[in-house]
Parts: structure tokens; C-alpha cells; sequence
């Protein structure tokens, strides 16, 4: 099996917050999305761990996280030790949070090279994957370029973000790595489909970097939250979130950084962003359904049913969400699924945490 052990005390940090609400009813504060069977029959947050154990020792994984979420995980993941968890006081986005772990990942060694997952993502097969982040590290470790992953995409998604990319500038064993031009955000269809044609890559926030690096970028584009590492250095994690803005890595550091570069995908990816994800990432029966759960579909067609306990019956419908789980039932058109958070701002508090 594929190691990374060469490469300088490399960390796997994971990217473990929030709820998943557009998996609503069944993720929820209590039970959120990272804990839920999404990809395989194994929680989320259990896939990546597996995927991160095929790079580092568990000794140097670290699960970026919440207050709310360590006694979850914990139980979901008992071969973790509690030096494994990074718990955010409070939400800032992923900038914050992600320069949190290279400065504590640089007092140790300031050459560390950290692979940054998210809790949630499907990537197959894990050899590829391996492979891949094996030369992504050590390109990292000898060029101090700060590497992420794009997938070339296969449809004109418009729930991802997108990688523009430029001209080849280094490689390493079969990995050739790309300048980045640009990212953009989510785009409407026709101009994803006119992102496809030009050859752009989707964004899988899938990050590897020197932690050095990392923090002079830090430095040089986000001052303001180099400027607050003096209450980490205090021992006080709590006043250096609060002192940070709320921002995410992509708008902090990699849009205005020149040292940015991808690799390209070399394994199928899926963010696992929303109830429809299910149709990729899950079994189809012969009318392209997926289901979780006990779940009857007959005479249907391109369905996807979820249940947490009681069965869940479709008859003679097609392209219909139906959830059962924590004593509610959502059903909705397909298509409506990545757009489930305008509904839950239109629904009563006590229906968005359910008793379990």
C-alpha cells in the first residue's frame, strides 16, 4: 500500500463541521451528515478517516470540528485518540480554522506538508486517490506550491465551483501540476457547460501544502488572521476565533495567491451535496432508483427514497425525493434537492431539529 511516511511528519487534516442541512431530516444537530451512511454502508466521516489512514498514521490525522460534534465522532471513530481533535470554539469558515492546524502542524516541524480532506466527499477507487495525493505531497515538499485538486469534469454541474487552469509548471513521478488562472464560483448551466468546453476542472477544495507555506500566504493575503496567531501562541484557541473574520480559504488565500497550482483528478469525486447525490454514489435498481433504508419502489422510476427506521412505499411516481427519518416526511421533486435550504427557511424551528 501507498505511504506518505517519507514525506516530512506529513498531517491529513479533515474538514468535519456543520450539519449537512441539505440532507434534512435525516442530518440534523444531533446526528449530522458526516455520521450518516451517504457513500457506502459506513458513515462519512469513517470513509475519510479509512482514506486518510491509507496516507499517515492515525497519530496524524486531525479532525477539524465543532464542540457539538467530538462525542459523536468519537464514538463512530474509537481508534482515533483525543489528540486527533481540533475543536473550533465557533464556526469562521475554513481560512481560519485550516491556519489553525498549519501553525500547530509548523511548531513541530515548519516543513510539514498537510493533505486538507473534507468529512464528506466519495472518492473512487482509493488506490488512485493514494496514488495521486503520494506524488501531490511530495510535489508540495519540494516546490512550497500550494496544490489542490480538480476533477475534470464529466456534465455541466452548476453545484460545484471551477478551476480554471493555465500552463504546466512542475511534475512529479506521473502528476503534472498546472498554474491556476482563476476559480469561480457556482455557475448558472450555460456558463458550467461553457466551462467544460474550455477544459476547466471542478473544485474539490481537496488542499496539500508545506505548512510554512501556507502560513506566509497567510501572511501575505490575510493579515488579519496571522495577526490574531498571538492568542495562539498564548494557549487561547477561543479569542484567536474570535478575534478572525468568518471567511473560507478559497476567498482568503487561494483567488489572491500567485503560488497556487492543481493536479488533476485521476479517481471518480462527489461531494455528496445533496439528496440527488444518492443517485451517484448508491446501487441503481433496473429504473434507475437508489435507496437507503427499508424502501418498497414499485412501478417508479428515477427515485430516490430514505428511511431511518419505518418502510418507505413509492407507487407510480417518478423523480421524486421521499425521506422518512426522526418522525418526519419530506418529499419533493428531484430537482429540487440542491435547493433544499430555501425550504428549511420557510419551515417552524422545532420541524429542523426533530426528536431523534
Amino acid at each position: 500500500m501507498s505511504s506518505l511516511t517519507d514525506a516530512p511528519h506529513p498531517w491529513v487534516t479533515i474538514l468535519a463541521g456543520g450539519i449537512g442541512s441539505r440532507f434534512w431530516p435525516m442530518s440534523t444537530p444531533a446526528r449530522p451528515k458526516q455520521l450518516l451512511p451517504l457513500a457506502s454502508e459506513r458513515p462519512l466521516i469513517r470513509d475519510t478517516v479509512n482514506r486518510a489512514a491509507r496516507l499517515v498514521p492515525l497519530e496524524q490525522v486531525r479532525i477539524l470540528t465543532g464542540h457539538g460534534l467530538v462525542a459523536p465522532f468519537q464514538t463512530a471513530l474509537p481508534d482515533l485518540p483525543d489528540s486527533a481533535y481540533m475543536v473550533e470554539p465557533r464556526a469562521r469558515g475554513t481560512a481560519p480554522v485550516l491556519a489553525w492546524a498549519a501553525w500547530a502542524a509548523a511548531r513541530i516541524d515548519p516543513a510539514t506538508v498537510i493533505v486538507s480532506l473534507h468529512a464528506d466527499h466519495r472518492v473512487d477507487p482509493e488506490d488512485a486517490f493514494t496514488d495521486l495525493l503520494r506524488d501531490t505531497v511530495a510535489l508540495a515538499a519540494r516546490t512550497g506550491d500550494l496544490l489542490t485538486v480538480g476533477v475534470p469534469p464529466d456534465r455541466a454541474e452548476i453545484g460545484y465551483g471551477y478551476i480554471q487552469p493555465g500552463s504546466e509548471i512542475r511534475t512529479s513521478g506521473d502528476t503534472t501540476a498546472r498554474r491556476v488562472v482563476a476559480f469561480h464560483e457556482k455557475p448558472d448551466v450555460e456558463r458550467a457547460t461553457q466551462y467544460v468546453r474550455d477544459g476547466y476542472l471542478w473544485n474539490t477544495g481537496l488542499f496539500v501544502w508545506r505548512a510554512d507555506r501556507f502560513l506566509e500566504e497567510i501572511g501575505r493575503h490575510a493579515p488579519d488572521i496571522a495577526a490574531a496567531f498571538t492568542h495562539l501562541e498564548a494557549d487561547d484557541p477561543a479569542a484567536y476565533f474570535d478575534a478572525v473574520p468568518s471567511i473560507s480559504v478559497d476567498h482568503a488565500v487561494l483567488e489572491r495567491s500567485d503560488r497556487v497550482a492543481v493536479v488533476d483528478a485521476t479517481f471518480d469525486w462527489d461531494d455528496v451535496g445533496s439528496w440527488a447525490a444518492l443517485e451517484r454514489t448508491l446501487p441503481h435498481d433496473t429504473s434507475e432508483n437508489v435507496h437507503m433504508g427499508t424502501a418498497h419502489l414499485v412501478d417508479t422510476t428515477g427515485s430516490i427514497a430514505a428511511t431511518d427506521g419505518d418502510p418507505v412505499v413509492l407507487w407510480g411516481v417518478e423523480d421524486l425525493v421521499v425521506v422518512r427519518a426522526s418522525g418526519v416526511t419530506l418529499v419533493m421533486p428531484r430537482d429540487r434537492a440542491p435547493h433544499l435550504k430555501q425550504l428549511l427557511s420557510e419551515l417552524p424551528s422545532d420541524l429542523l431539529t426533530p426528536d431523534p
